[in-house]
């Protein structure tokens, strides 16, 4: 039955479209034209079917599209005093071109403007909820903001979304300034106590004698100087969410041992307690320290270890993550433009040759330091090597000019880039957004590079 009405289908779909629609063989003579987009160029469909695009279309790209045999996907054109924007699709049938279909997405910039009017309403209610969510949770980053396309990077997202839902305890490693953080609000997030508190305790940060009233609370006048009505720890404040104990190579051995009892049993004891009571918190623990070593300095606990360690994600240092540097670059400089209000769009080919060339021994924090340094300072839309100059970056005895080919480090990189995301994500679409460029383009530089 839907066999023998299809071309009923088809043409009713086609003429009920909002948006414009065109149709042409592989010569580019117009096969169908939908009826709005008849009235929006204000011709008839008997006068348009049978003509070359050229003549009915003002700066059509049509026949470029079948010459190319390339999509051309959000293209703005100039038509009728007005601009649209439209995408352009080559058609095959048995790997054989049989023409071309293009779709007018917005007839005029009314419809841009509306469409974007929307989506800006649409993103403000987004944030307004995002940071009702921080103010209850605590929740500072979500997956997204875990950037890059390595394969590590990939392999850590797709990790975090498989034990996200469940309560093993999870531990992160990598050097200061890899993002161990934003992992950890990552796994919370997307949790089943994402509605409940994320408590975030530096372990380094706390002084040793003040550690254990910290994180597990005391009972009024447990010691000389206690406040009066006790006070609640980091566990209780956790309750029902989870605990990240960042640092945890500097806890002190003897809270290490309460931290293990808390681990095995689900149970603490606040400080001049007479017994102790049941929880329900998530554990998550980080480190740069390498925490066998500590072991077997007696540093660290094995029995704890082994408890921490039932999972562990590891952040590659970003100096191993070489694919990975100008897509953060990109990020961070439209993150940090955006918040401070100035009009920076890019880097200049040599800022983006010595980013590939530096060591990065601060990561990712590093990285974001030096570019809001020079986004303060610059007085132009691109970042230039003079706008480093005062930085430790530019002394790297690793970078020299002159002996480096700008275009072949860049393209080398874009392409190495471009082309591990595409054996990953399965579409196009994805690939892009993970690269963090638009559709269009990635379809130019998959042109560009032959891939």
């Amino acid at each position: 039955m839907i066999k023998k009405y299809q071309n009923e289908i088809i043409a009713a779909i086609t003429e009920n479209l909002f948006y414009g629609l065109v149709i042409v063989d592989q010569e580019g003579f117009i096969t169908h034209l939908n009826k709005n987009y008849c009235q929006f160029l204000q011709v008839s469909q008997s006068d348009a079917v049978g003509k070359h695009v050229t003549e009915v279309i003002e700066n059509t790209r049509m026949h470029h599209v079948i010459n190319t045999k390339e999509p051309e996907l959000f293209h703005p054109q100039y038509l009728r005093g007005n601009y649209m924007v439209a995408n352009r699709v080559p058609l095959f049938s048995n790997g054989k071109m049989i023409g071309a279909v293009g779709v007018v997405l917005f007839r005029d910039m009314h419809d841009l403007s509306t469409l974007n009017s929307e989506i800006k309403h649409l993103l403000t209610e987004v944030e307004f909820y995002r940071n009702q969510l921080k103010k209850q949770t605590g929740i500072k980053y979500f997956i997204h903001d875990i950037i890059g396309s390595s394969q590590e990077i990939l392999t850590i997202k797709q990790q975090i979304k498989k034990i996200a839902p469940s309560d093993i305890t999870v531990l992160i490693t990598g050097e200061s300034g890899t993002g161990k953080e934003l992992i950890a609000h990552s796994i919370h997030q997307l949790s089943n106590r994402s509605d409940k508190p994320f408590i975030s305790v530096n372990c380094a940060a706390i002084p040793e004698d003040l550690f254990e009233s910290e994180l597990f609370g005391y009972e009024a006048g447990a010691f000389t100087g206690a406040k009066t009505s006790g006070k609640e720890g980091k566990f209780q404040l956790a309750e029902g969410g989870t605990l990240f104990l960042d640092e945890i190579g500097d806890m002190p051995l003897n809270s290490q041992v309460k931290l293990l009892r808390v681990l095995q049993e689900n149970e603490i004891q606040t400080l001049g307690a007479t017994a102790a009571y049941q929880i329900n918190v998530r554990i998550i623990v980080a480190t740069n320290r390498p925490l066998e070593a500590l072991v077997t300095e007696n540093l660290f606990r094995e029995d704890l270890y082994y408890r921490v360690n039932m999972i562990n994600f590891h952040l590659p240092p970003l100096r191993k993550r070489q694919n990975d540097i100008k897509i953060l670059a990109n990020y961070l400089l439209s993150k940090t433009a955006d918040k401070m209000k100035k009009r920076v769009t890019s880097f200049s080919d040599e800022v983006i040759a010595l980013f590939l060339s530096y060591h990065w021994p601060g990561n990712i924090r590093e990285l974001e330091n030096v570019i809001q340094t020079a986004v303060l300072l610059t007085d132009s839309e691109t970042i230039e090597l003079e706008d480093l100059s005062h930085l430790p970056i530019s002394q790297s005895t690793k970078f020299n000019i002159n002996n480096l080919n700008l275009t072949e480090v860049i393209k080398k990189a874009e392409k190495e880039t471009i082309s591990k995301v595409l054996k990953i994500e399965s579409h196009k679409k994805e690939a892009a957004k993970t690269l963090g460029i638009s559709l269009s383009t990635l379809y130019e530089k998959i042109k560009e590079y032959q891939l």
